[in-house]
């Protein structure tokens, strides 16, 4: 399951936001730095259309969607990295993370204190991503001194030292790790590291509720700032989340309409996290559930029957698959068997966005 953490200054809305994504979570959201010390976390659903259109074919008696597990971090202040405001306890939190969701204030509300006095997104995110480098870059340091004496006698040594040296003079220079060009040998060896800047990241601008539709010029910076280390900008207001979080079911469609949006950011946040790290998803729709898988971009056949279970890649014969769009062209599995739609692949074949498996074993 992707693990995404939920990082930002204090007072930026990340714990209110945590509470709408997680509806049932228990976040405490108060105005006053450090409120989150220890890390809260909830497993969320992605939201997938496609879930529902397949289990109406199948006429399924459960639909069990894909899965996000949030993890609301502590706000960062400046000096994190040498341990400001229980700065080394937080970024360690981040480590664990697979992906960051880095929230930045993009709302005026003399009520909410912010920690710098004023509004300035570009500031606030550079001071997160400055505290994230500096830690960066002491991890680095140190290991640079615990490799050099292996480098004496050893090429692998020597070659991490390189890899080394190249990440820190980019750290220095105020880059992030995701911004330095890397060989497949160099990002190999970096992989263990849990660097925190080589994390893959999306900046969700936090808007008042009567700006979620036309965002401003706060957001306008913010995708500026993104856009020079290709990172994806998803506008999301916490306030509109937490308030559809209390509504009824079935007025939050006519909630959404009168601030002039078909939904809010926050389904946006979550399958823009999901998809962060180019994971796949592939269905199995039957009588019984209608399912979502997620896989990594790029698994076979077997690899993704492993998902559900060990024994299914083991024991894998072939998977018979269909693409989504041609199941629910024809209405009907058995219609598109008919058109020669349904396929028998082996365990060379590469499993595509949306393919609809069943696979066969022998246990």
């Amino acid at each position: 399951m992707l693990r995404a953490g939920i990082v930002g200054l204090p007072n930026v809305g990340k714990s209110t936001l945590f509470n709408a994504v997680v509806a049932n979570a228990k976040a405490e959201a108060a105005n006053f730095p450090f409120c989150t010390i220890e890390p809260n976390v909830g497993v969320v659903s992605v939201p997938d259309e496609r879930l529902n259109v397949l289990a109406k074919i199948s006429i399924s008696a459960q639909i069990i969607p894909a899965r996000v597990e949030f993890v609301d971090i502590a706000g960062l202040v400046k000096g994190a990295s040498q341990g400001e405001g229980l700065g080394n306890q937080f970024l360690s939190h981040i480590r664990q993370v697979d992906a960051i969701v880095h929230v930045v204030r993009c709302f005026e509300n003399d009520d909410i204190i912010h920690v710098a006095g004023s509004i300035d997104p570009v500031r606030d995110m550079e001071i997160i991503n400055l505290e994230l480098g500096l830690s960066d870059l002491a991890q680095i340091e140190r290991r640079i001194e615990r490799t050099r004496k292996q480098a004496r006698t050893s090429k692998d040594a020597q070659f991490e030292i390189t890899v080394l040296e190249k990440l820190a003079a980019a750290l220095n220079e105020g880059k992030s790790v995701r911004q330095v060009s890397l060989s497949p040998e160099e990002a190999e060896i970096i992989k263990g590291w849990e660097l925190l800047t080589n994390k893959p990241i999306i900046y969700a601008a936090n808007v008042s509720e009567d700006e979620l539709a036309t965002g401003n010029e706060f957001v306008q910076q913010v995708q500026q700032v993104a856009a020079v280390e290709n990172a994806q900008v998803v506008i999301v207001s916490a306030q509109v989340e937490a308030e559809l979080v209390e509504l009824p079911e079935a007025d939050k469609a006519d909630f959404l309409a009168s601030l002039g949006v078909e939904e809010g950011g926050l389904k946006s946040l979550i399958r823009a996290t999901y998809t962060l790290l180019g994971l796949r998803t592939y269905f199995t729709s039957g009588a019984k559930e209608t399912r979502a898988w997620t896989i990594q971009a790029g698994m076979s056949a077997p690899q993704a029957a492993g998902v559900i279970h060990s024994d299914f890649e083991r024991g894998f014969i072939r998977a018979e698959t269909i693409a989504y769009e041609d199941l629910v062209t024809h209405g009907s599995l058995n219609a598109a068997k008919e058109k020669g739609l349904v396929r028998s692949e082996g365990k060379e074949y590469i499993v595509q966005e949306g393919d609809v498996m069943l696979f066969r074993f022998n246990v």
